[in-house]
């Protein structure tokens, strides 16, 4: 029988372990309690700094045997509390930010390895020294770790032509709850032997592995990139846009960004350095991006789509050069990061079926307005994956129980009207402890059966991140 976790020593732990294995500088072990939404507070049972898959696997030896429950941690931008140590079971906190070699780019096969401690933006650059393109794309890309994007399933701006990362994950190396490494770190791009056993851990958010090392999918670097902003009256014009997009330029089209304006207007006011990018004010908004190689006349494409959209747009900019085109980007960001200026707010992270996403928007901004009118809806997302990021900014002098009624009504009009059409209540960021029930709400029992059968035949005491996304 397995010890409880809080009855487990610091000398029964650390023994036979190097000692700088472990941080015990209270001061350092505090910068690890938190993640990025401050949300959820966890006390540590101790954190741990492997420097290799062999040292992490020791130690997950020693956590079995005395019972100790795990977390993996990797750049704590997570939103959904998934890698903050349970305050009420302590874990041992795993980082892995000294696992972060880049361990080989292969220019002919476009394939990289690199260990799960590696910072995207590390490995981003790597593969663009190599005339390579690691395609993973979002706004924590200078902090985020390659493990915890494999862990959450990451999405972001460049889904619609590359995939999600699940789809660009070739191998993993993992070491399982019992310490036993299992090396699946291949870079073959067909292996039809029997089950795929590396999609057990992308986007199981660390409760069935510790993922150390990763074989990605690289792609050739576009020698030219095109970016336009584009404003319209309506979100249907918007999606009519990106079908005629589509068709017209195909896989070149790497991103096509929604905004409404309302959201835009309070990113304008958080950034005032960033002027309003169009001269007509509208409603609706996509950023759209191009990218391909010297053989293709991309400015000449895309000119040529946004005039056959004709009187879909209202208006419209095309970047000159590199710099235009990172403010243009830019105005995207400064919606995201004002809306935290006020205080917490609610985040979600939403998709329903693309040719959906007009009726979903209205009938849910529609309800929300009517229901609670003091929030500010902040509304954006990736057209091309159906993913919205439909969220509520709460006035900034409202107390803290006032501030949680409002989030719980928002997240239940919001969640019902995905519920209404067929979507998902997490399209990228993943379920973790905030979003654990909404989700067993809607679960249906068959697939949670299989969620704890899986759980339960790799991780039979639940040492990794128990309680995240469901219960045993």
């Amino acid at each position: 029988m397995t010890a409880s976790p809080r009855t487990v020593t610091a000398d029964a732990l650390f023994a036979g372990f190097d000692a700088d294995l472990f941080v015990t500088d209270p001061d350092i072990i505090a910068s690890y309690t938190r993640d990025r939404t401050r949300a959820y507070v966890g006390t540590p049972l101790a954190v741990a700094r492997p420097r290799s898959a062999q040292e992490l696997s020791a130690l997950m030896i020693r956590c079995a045997e005395l019972g100790a429950g795990v977390v993996p941690q990797g750049g704590l931008t997570g939103l959904v509390g998934a890698a903050v140590s349970d305050p009420d079971r302590p874990e041992v906190v795993v980082l892995l930010d000294r696992m972060n070699a880049i361990r080989s780019i292969d220019t002919v096969g476009f394939a990289m390895v690199v260990e799960a401690g590696c910072i995207l933006e590390t490995a981003k650059l790597a593969a663009e020294e190599q005339d390579c393109l690691l395609p993973i794309t979002f706004g924590a890309q200078g902090s985020c770790r390659i493990g915890g994007n494999v862990a959450t399933n990451a999405g972001g701006f460049n889904v619609l032509r590359y995939g999600m990362t699940r789809d660009l994950v070739l191998g993993l190396e993992v070491v399982l709850p019992d310490g036993r490494i299992w090396n699946g770190l291949r870079t073959l791009r067909k292996d039809n032997r029997g089950y795929d056993l590396k999609q057990l851990f992308i986007g199981a958010e660390g409760t069935l592995g510790i993922v150390t090392a990763v074989a990605l999918k690289l792609f050739p670097r576009p020698s030219q990139v095109e970016t336009a902003l584009i404003g319209l009256h309506t979100v249907e014009d918007a999606m009519a846009l990106y079908a005629m997009a589509r068709r017209s330029c195909s896989d070149l089209l790497s991103a096509f960004e929604i905004m409404l304006r309302p959201g835009l207007e309070r990113g304008l006011t958080h950034r005032p350095e960033l002027s309003d990018p169009l001269e007509t004010p509208c409603p609706v908004y996509i950023l759209m991006e191009l990218a391909g190689g010297d053989r293709v006349d991309l400015r000449a494409l895309l000119e040529s789509c946004l005039a056959d959209a004709g009187d879909l747009l209202m208006d419209g900019v095309i970047a000159m050069n590199k710099a235009q085109a990172e403010r243009l980007w830019a105005c995207r960001e400064a919606m995201v990061e004002s809306q935290s200026r006020s205080g917490p707010y609610l985040r979600t992270d939403v998709s329903v079926p693309i040719a959906q996403i007009p009726a979903f928007l209205s009938a849910a901004l529609e309800t929300l307005a009517q229901s609670l009118p003091e929030g500010q809806p902040v509304t954006y997302g990736h057209v091309g994956d159906g993913n919205i990021h439909l969220n509520i900014v709460p006035p900034a002098d409202w107390p803290v129980e006032e501030r949680k009624a409002l989030f719980a009504r928002a997240e239940e009009i919001i969640f019902g009207t995905v519920d209404q059409f067929g979507g998902s209540i997490s399209a990228e960021h993943g379920i973790g402890r905030s979003k654990k029930q909404a989700f067993l709400q809607r679960v249906d029992p068959v697939t949670l059966d299989l969620f704890r059968r899986i759980k339960r035949a790799i991780d039979p005491e639940a040492l990794l991140s128990r309680g995240r996304i469901f219960d045993l």
